[in-house]
């Protein structure tokens, strides 16, 4: 028998949790949405933009009565947030998160409430963008989220966690957490690891004044910078949480990147040329899944 969902409480209001809250609002509007953060001034924001049905100022408050709390903070305070919102849980509640890392998350979260049911997910989407105002309830349309139930996770409740994002308008797709963490150093961690590099390393040339750097970035440094201005704390925490799959992905991309060296020193045009064409296929690839949008210059309006 399905799981009735009529209760969904979210704690932590920045860019993902807000749009949570926005979507759920929108598209399941017979769900009541309840609300948390634990920032004083976020609540004050939420509250101006009526982010949810009720907010409160205690995050056990927030989840009374709720038949699913989803927990949108940083990873390393996945934890803490548990033990906050633990005095209020229904003994029925499901617990779900965001986080973009998840063996550590699910191991944090069964140790912090080991009487209740842990659903760990990760809406593979965002922005470069922060905080309560920046959400918007078409953040999931047509995106990935990923579940990573313990094998022994009830069915029913992997079906209303599933059926949630799906309404939100997310696909949904199952996997063991290990799994889903190496996927993630490769496909999102990495990459912003190497832009906040780039980044770091341009500001600091020597060579190039600050207001060059500034000045030219329209090429690729410019799209380096949107991803390098994501949530600092949270990707603090994302890599301190899946250091292992991330220094593991990094060893390979420093041979990769050693062997294109080798290459340009060596004037290898034809394994250079050879490298780019494959990638480019890549990144047609991921247009042709819908992932990205295949409008010149990335959609920018000009």
């Amino acid at each position: 028998m399905a799981r009735s969902v009529e209760r969904v409480a979210v704690i932590g209001l920045g860019l993902i949790g807000s749009s949570i809250a926005r979507a759920v609002k929108e598209r399941l509007p017979q769900v009541v949405v309840t609300g948390h953060d634990a920032s004083d001034a976020v609540r004050e924001i939420a509250r101006g933009l009526g982010l949810c049905d009720h907010l409160s100022d205690d995050p056990a408050s927030a989840v009374e009565n709720a038949d699913i709390i989803i927990l949108a903070v940083p990873v390393g305070g996945m934890a803490d947030a548990a033990q906050a919102i633990a005095p209020g849980l229904a003994p029925h509640a499901i617990i779900s998160d965001v986080g973009s890392s998840k063996a550590g998350v699910a191991a944090a979260l069964a140790k912090a409430l080991p009487d209740h049911i842990v659903i760990p997910a990760h809406p593979v989407a965002g922005t470069e963008n922060s905080g309560p105002a920046a959400g918007f309830s078409t953040l999931f349309d047509g995106r990935w989220c990923i579940l990573t139930p313990a094998a022994d996770a009830p069915a029913d409740a992997v079906e209303a966690v599933s059926s949630l994002w799906e309404a939100l308008g997310a696909k949904v797709d199952v996997m063991d957490a290990a799994h889903h963490d190496m996927v993630l150093a490769v496909t999102s961690h990495l990459p912003h690891l190497i832009a906040y590099t780039i980044v770091g390393t341009a500001s600091e040339l020597e060579e190039v004044t600050e207001s060059e750097v500034i000045k030219y970035s329209a090429g690729g440094f410019r799209d380096f910078t949107r991803i390098a201005a994501s949530d600092p704390v949270m990707w603090r925490d994302v890599f301190l949480a899946n250091k292992d799959a991330v220094l593991a992905t990094l060893q390979r991309f420093n041979e990769d990147l050693t062997v294109l060296q080798q290459a340009i020193r060596r004037g290898d045009a034809d394994k250079l040329e050879d490298w780019f064409t494959r990638t480019r296929a890549i990144r047609r690839s991921i247009i042709a899944e819908g992932q990205d949008d295949p409008a010149p210059d990335f959609g920018r309006k000009h």
